[in-house]
């Protein structure tokens, strides 16, 4: 396949809640189309920014048809506890008109063997053979696709086009030295906050998925921006690139940690968006001590972000 939809930046949607603890899909619809409205190429969902492993099959298959239905594009994730399920979603995201897939790695059974794993990745690629799909690596799924699994898999599946690739620094560092340099056919996308700038600059990336943008979406795009001009060798973008890296570094680094969604969902609270205040799990909330901390950086970020944006230049020209 030679159309890569995974470019540019998309936002990991979480998934809002009602008052009785159920997915709010009106609202998650508000917001798929308040982060296209700002810049987004696409959203995604379900991912582990979404809940997925606190929500049914069908809630899951729901929310990606009113994504869709309401002229989105939607790149949908196919985690699941067996590969039975995730085919289900694969398939589903297919018929109804999905732009891509995240195809997850097999969790709990079996999870460390690359046979097992090749033959899960190959059951949810056949399921929707017109889908364009890229591999999610994650410490979390507890299996990292290397380069001659990928390959093996890319030459029976042309849909495969590509890695998002989570492990962090050096992870992206061995994705584009192995696997993703080798064909420009082949993409990668950051999916970790804090390695955007590494991954345009260092890596060959050609896009990112982000957790702070769905909060902070002109700061993500402004980000991304300024690192796409910085690795074409722009010497002013490398510097803005980095400054801001540096400033939003707290912010984004709680997309590396197992509260991501507890902060992230805060982060939409502090900016009046109500529908994220709940969790599914009545338990799922941020101690004290972490939602100070959250909302200190976050005003401390807005501030520096406020002043440092007004210095023109190729920030202007990014923003």
């Amino acid at each position: 396949m030679t159309t890569n939809v995974f470019t540019g930046t998309m936002p990991a949607l979480m998934t809002p809640s009602t008052a009785d603890r159920q997915p709010d899909f009106d609202a998650l619809v508000r917001k798929g189309r308040q982060m296209i409205d700002a810049g987004m190429s696409a959203v995604v969902y379900c991912g582990s920014m979404g809940d997925w492993p606190l929500l049914t099959d069908a809630q899951r298959m729901e929310g990606v048809e009113r994504l869709v239905a309401a002229g989105l594009p939607v790149v949908v994730g196919t985690g699941a506890i067996n590969t039975k399920s995730a085919v289900a979603h694969a398939a589903h995201a297919q018929k109804v008109g999905a732009v891509g897939l995240m195809v997850i790695p097999r969790v709990l059974s079996r999870g460390s063997s690359p046979t097992a794993q090749r033959n899960h990745f190959k059951a949810i690629l056949s399921a929707a053979p017109d889908v364009p799909a890229i591999i999610y690596n994650s410490p979390y799924y507890g299996f990292a696709t290397r380069a001659d699994l990928f390959f093996a898999l890319r030459a029976e599946h042309p849909n495969l086009i590509g890695f998002k690739e989570f492990g962090g620094k050096d992870d992206l560092r061995y994705a584009a030295e192995n696997i993703t340099s080798q064909d420009d056919q082949v993409t990668l996308m950051v999916g970790v906050d804090t390695e955007v700038y590494h991954g345009f600059v260092n890596c060959g990336a050609t896009g990112s998925i982000t957790g702070i943008g769905t909060a902070l979406p002109r700061e993500a795009l402004l980000l991304a921006a300024l690192s796409k001009k910085a690795a074409k060798g722009h010497a002013g973008a490398r510097q803005r690139a980095q400054e801001l890296t540096e400033a939003i570094h707290v912010l984004s680094s709680f997309d590396e940690g197992p509260d991501l969604v507890l902060y992230y969902k805060h982060l939409l609270v502090l900016n009046g968006e109500e529908e994220y205040r709940l969790h599914f799990n009545e338990t799922d909330e941020l101690t004290d001590a972490q939602r100070n901390y959250c909302e200190q950086q976050y005003a401390l970020f807005g501030a520096w972000f406020a002043n440092w944006s007004k210095q023109g230049g190729v920030i202007a020209e990014c923003m």
